[in-house]
């Protein structure tokens, strides 16, 4: 699989990503079999979070990937902390003990990356700053990024970080194009011209953030996946044709879309099928032409003003 560069070039990583959310639902057997085709298929970038499976899911990784030097040598690992229960928590205390945790239930002295999960309101960002340097002074992080966040709410993070935001988790897919409907409708008063984002998809190609898209094969928020979806003829059929004419599935194709974009974003997939992972990663090998890619935005109906 090729890589791409991560944020500022820092670091190189596969351009499809494996997110563990729901790994803790595996047997070991099971997860192990994944973590094995996703390696093989060139896939080394895994996405944790501390509440995934209540902390489960960095368990059953760990356990199925075999943390040993070796192992660890060969992967880059992702994880975010944040969310609580019933509340946002950008604390001091909280980003220092939720990576703690994480360390210990994925067996490793670091994590390559820690993205703040959704945005806190009350953050103090001199606090995230103190709890940035402490744990980048200890190499228990090594890059930092956000999930969800707007550019203001960057800035204002940024102000105070001596860490540079390599990474902006973000909801986007051929039924999820908020950020990318908002310019193509510049100067219209239709809906889809509301800027609900700042601008985060052009702020970040300017800061030389990269988007990892989340959920790329749903629609709405959690609502369901569109593929093979009745509610969703015309953008399945042609899913359908095209795949077809390049010899991969709709899966591998939807991705191959969000891949053509000049922002090279870098998807996150969350299946937890083995074979249905080593189909999607054959999105690697598709080019979409231009034609093509408005084709799909369009039948995922979308009007082009």
């Amino acid at each position: 699989m090729k890589q791409i560069k991560i944020g500022d070039g820092s670091f190189s990583a596969s351009r499809i990503a494996l997110g563990c959310m729901r790994m803790e639902g595996l047997s070991l057997a099971d997860a192990q079999r994944l973590v094995k085709t996703a390696l093989d298929c060139g896939i080394n970038f895994f996405d944790h979070a501390d509440i995934y499976g209540g902390g489960r899911s960095e368990e059953i990784f760990a356990q199925a990937a075999g943390m040993t030097p070796s192992v660890r040598e060969k992967v880059i690992l992702q994880t975010k902390c944040g969310i609580r229960p019933g509340r946002y928590d950008f604390s001091k205390e909280h980003i220092l003990n939720a990576v703690d945790g994480s360390l210990k239930r994925l067996k490793t002295d670091y994590v390559d990356v820690l993205l703040l999960h959704r945005p806190d309101t009350l953050m103090e960002p001199e606090e995230v700053a103190e709890a940035f340097d402490l744990l980048y002074r200890s190499g228990k992080v090594k890059y930092f990024g956000v999930s969800n966040q707007t550019p203001m709410t960057m800035e204002l993070m940024s102000k105070y970080l001596h860490q540079k935001i390599m990474i902006n988790q973000l909801q986007f897919g051929l039924m999820h194009t908020g950020m990318i409907d908002r310019s193509l409708n510049a100067n219209m008063t239709n809906d889809a011209g509301l800027d609900r984002d700042g601008g985060v998809l052009e702020y970040c190609r300017l800061k030389d953030i990269t988007i990892q898209p989340w959920s790329p094969f749903q629609y709405g928020f959690f609502e369901g996946v569109f593929l093979d979806n009745e509610r969703f003829p015309q953008v399945n059929a042609k899913l359908e044709s095209m795949a077809k004419e390049k010899g991969v599935s709709k899966s591998a194709l939807a991705i191959a879309w969000i891949l053509r974009h000049p922002a090279r974003m870098q998807p996150i997939v969350g299946t937890t099928n083995a074979d249905r992972l080593k189909d999607i990663c054959r999105a690697d090998e598709v080019t979409l032409s231009r034609e093509e890619w408005y084709e799909l935005y369009c039948a995922a109906g979308n009007q082009l003003p």
